[in-house]
Parts: structure tokens; C-alpha cells; sequence
């Protein structure tokens, strides 16, 4: 059975899967300039799989620097239906314990310099983003993470901050008055985007830390959050290899008709660079088809 191509947004160290068949780098050209790194493609079984290392190899590039434009461009192109963003962020609760995992549900933007939808420079869409995660994608992360022994919670807020010094303290305790679950620095834009793209997208959390609202823990050192990173690998790679033999041969969500009514400039107003920029992207009633 052909399943769903699986986009996996993460570290290089996830791609390293135990059998993981046909792998290839692929250098992808965008109209937005070059994703973070080349991608690699291989086959789980009957899943195809694309991974995108979203800092680049070696983690040369900040969260303010990232091509999130030309990193969902790349994976539409090369056929990918659902992208699971694993992520390290810091816990903003005390029942996520660094080392757990949670499938979040929803975003709050803290971001200030970055772009993050593919409209503009004559052409406008507004899609809806009330529930910025696909659920039914989610809902096979979650089943995916409890297969592989992990200690997942389901559902959750990620905030969303520039970066790249991590929060003052104030900012910590202001966030959790708000009851988010986690906070990061670079999933947002990529669900958006995603959204745009008709593309399902979950976000699979490492809580690595307690951020500095914790006072008993030690403040947020990058070697500690390095170490637990390097533990939480093979959890998130088991993750990754029970989701992939789960994926349906097809989404039954809405994400695929996400740009159906979202786009309200005029066919005829739009111009000729912009329908080519993004026609990988739009309904075919843009494209003269």
C-alpha cells in the first residue's frame, strides 16, 4: 500500500534511522532562496520519508536566520503530504519532566523579525489558523509516541519566542500566567506555512529543561539542554519509525483545501512572477487548468 509521504523537520542525528532503505541527499532550488540544508530521502517498509535538518548540518544557523519559506517550499516539492517538526523546547510545567514529550495543539507568536507565509508582492491569502496543528496527524504522533515506550502529553500550548537568548524571568513567569505547556523557538512559522502549503504538520516537543520560572532547577545552560537533547534521540527516532508504519494512504482532514477560499486578490490581478512562484501551491483555477 502507498501511505502518505512523511516531512520530518528536526536534527541531523533523527535521519540515522535503523533500516532506512535507498538514502539520497537532494539539493532543492526554491524561489525563496536555499532550505537549511540539503534533504534526504529513503524508504521505511512502504513509507517514503523526507528529512530537512532545520539549523543545517552541524547547527549554523539561528532561529531568526531560517529559511522556513524555503524549507516547506522544499518539502511540497518533493511530494511530502504531513511533516512531523521535532523540536527541543524548554517546560513551563512541572508534570513535564525534561525528557518527556507532548504532541502540542496550539501557538502563541512572541517572534518579531521573521516572514511567515508565502503571500505578498501582489498576490493575498488569509487562511484559517484557528487550530494551527492538523489533528488527525496529531492524533498518529501521539499513538506513535505511546508504541514507542515514550512518556507523551497529548495537547498543549507552545509559545513561540525570537530568541536567540533564552527568557528572562519575567518573561518566563508571564508565560506561564498565560498556561502555555512548553515554549521554543522556531515551530510556529513552520506550522503556518505548512498551512498554506495544504500540507498536515504536528509538532512532536523534547522538553529538554525547565525554564528559568523553575528556581529550584539550575538556569538554562546549552550544555545541559545539549545532554538531554542527546538522550531524547533514540525516543524521537522510534517515534518516527512507529509513525511511519502507521500513515494512512491518505489525509482525511481539511488541510489539503486550506487555500480553496483563502486567496482574495482577482485571478487576473495576480501577476505572471507570482503565480509562477508559487505554483506548487495554488488551486488549479489560478494556474488556467
Amino acid at each position: 500500500m502507498k501511505r502518505m509521504k512523511l516531512g520530518v523537520i528536526g536534527g541531523s542525528g533523527l535521519y540515522e534511522i535503523e533500516g532506512l532503505e535507498g538514502v539520497e541527499e537532494i539539493a532543492v532550488e526554491t524561489p525563496f532562496g536555499a532550505p537549511s540544508d540539503r534533504l534526504t530521502t529513503g524508504k521505511l517498509g512502504d513509507a517514503e520519508l523526507v528529512f530537512l535538518p532545520r539549523h543545517g548540518r552541524g547547527h549554523r544557523l539561528m532561529p531568526s536566520e531560517l529559511p522556513f519559506r524555503a524549507n516547506i517550499w522544499a518539502l511540497k516539492k518533493l511530494g511530502v503530504d504531513a511533516i512531523l517538526a521535532v523540536s527541543a523546547v524548554g517546560s513551563m510545567r512541572e508534570e513535564i519532566v525534561p525528557g518527556h514529550l507532548v504532541v502540542v495543539d496550539q501557538f502563541i507568536d512572541r517572534t518579531r523579525h521573521r516572514v511567515d507565509t508565502f503571500f505578498g508582492d501582489g498576490i493575498v491569502g488569509h487562511v484559517h489558523f484557528a487550530d494551527p496543528v492538523c489533528a488527525e496527524h496529531a492524533d498518529r504522533v501521539h499513538a506513535a509516541a505511546v508504541q514507542a515506550g515514550a512518556t507523551v502529553h497529548k495537547g498543549g500550548t507552545y509559545v513561540c519566542m525570537e530568541g536567540p537568548q533564552f527568557s528572562t524571568r519575567a518573561e518566563s513567569l508571564l508565560y506561564r500566567s498565560w498556561d502555555v505547556s512548553v515554549i521554543g523557538m522556531t515551530n510556529l512559522q513552520e506550522a503556518k506555512l505548512a498551512r498554506e502549503a495544504c500540507m498536515c504538520y504536528s509538532t512532536l516537543a523534547l522538553a529538554t529543561d525547565y525554564d528559568c520560572w523553575h528556581e529550584t532547577e539550575d538556569d538554562v545552560s546549552v550544555e545541559a539542554v545539549l545532554q538531554v537533547i542527546r538522550d531524547n534521540v533514540a525516543t524521537a527516532k522510534r517515534v518516527i519509525l512507529e509513525l511511519a508504519r502507521g500513515l494512512p494512504e491518505r489525509a482525511t482532514c481539511a488541510c489539503k483545501h486550506a487555500l480553496d477560499h483563502a486567496i482574495m486578490t482577482a485571478p487576473d490581478q495576480i501577476p505572471s512572477e507570482a503565480i509562477e512562484r508559487l505554483r506548487i501551491l495554488l488551486p488549479a483555477r489560478f494556474l488556467g487548468q
